[in-house]
């Protein structure tokens, strides 16, 4: 992307000079900025890590000025290309399979054979991973279910939608290859089954099988009330809420109800909220998990 910049609009420089400061409106117009696009809020305390973060793109760009960068990213269709590359620099993706035991165990002991019995019953079951990341959480699920059906013996009736906000992190969803150090917390049955060495052995690769039923796609996670209705049967949102005030996760979380399905239910990272309520909502599992199901329309 940077090769499509025209060089006429930037401050061209070699890449070795210290950036100069970002005073106090500049950084106020970047957490405007990024709270206007992707509703997340910056603290002044991350003034450091925005400055690193949109110091690295500029420098690989040639930009020099905060304003001059700011500015392009604001004009048009360039500007919004920048923004999607910009914004995999400001969202961090530190995830791995099997992160959350506790929540998993509630998955699998609380969600997992309501999920059978509907597909006994020749029902299709959808999970949704919100806030992906680079797919490791998303395909954590998909084994976790796919393995239960196939040793309960019923039809692999099932989906996983994993979404996120950021184009590169997706991309290395969808091709489901990862180095060999991340296959140290999958457990030794599930890489057996699910887990195929690549050539060379530096990594491995998700199986086909598994892969078939992902669907990875950009999302925006404050958008959560446009999706369908009583879709999904599991909706799974770790470590994305503290990229948000409260009111914005308030927000989120009411959108986040809308596609689940009565006895469907929601997975936060514990600590992400406190005192959230919801008519159709109650709380469920252990207190050292942080999970609702709905329980009404």
């Amino acid at each position: 992307m940077a090769m499509a910049v025209d060089r006429s609009l930037a401050a061209y420089w070699n890449g070795l000079e210290r950036l100069p400061e970002m005073d106090a409106r500049q950084f106020a117009l970047w957490v405007e900025l990024l709270r206007e696009r992707t509703g997340m809020s910056l603290p002044p305390e991350r003034k450091s890590f925005l400055i690193t973060s949109v110091g690295i793109r500029m420098r690989e760009l040639g930009y020099q000025d905060y304003q001059a960068y700011y500015d392009y990213l604001v004009s048009g269709l360039a500007g919004n290309l920048e923004w999607a590359m910009l914004v995999d620099r400001l969202t961090v993706h530190e995830t791995r399979f099997f992160r959350d035991p506790r929540a998993l165990e509630f998955v699998v002991a609380d969600c997992l054979p309501g999920m059978l019995s509907r597909v006994a019953g020749g029902e299709h079951v959808q999970i949704w991973s919100a806030g992906c990341s680079t797919g490791e959480e998303a395909y954590t699920l998909a084994m976790l279910l796919d393995d239960a059906l196939r040793r309960a013996g019923k039809p692999r009736y099932y989906g996983v939608i994993g979404t996120d906000i950021s184009l590169a992190a997706l991309a290395t969803a969808r091709q489901g290859t990862y180095p060999q150090r991340r296959l140290r917390h999958i457990p030794e049955p599930l890489q057996k089954r699910y887990c195929e060495p690549l050539q060379g052995g530096d990594g491995f690769r998700i199986s086909d099988d598994v892969r078939a039923r992902m669907c990875f796609a950009q999302f925006n996670i404050l958008d959560a009330f446009s999706s369908p209705p009583g879709s999904m049967d599991l909706v799974y949102c770790q470590n994305v809420l503290i990229y948000f005030d409260r009111a914005t996760r308030v927000k989120i979380l009411n959108g986040l109800v809308r596609p689940l399905k009565v006895g469907g239910a929601l997975v936060l990272g514990a600590g992400e909220i406190l005192g959230w309520e919801h008519p159709a909502m109650e709380r469920a599992g252990s207190p050292d998990v942080l999970a609702f199901r709905r329980v009404k329309n």
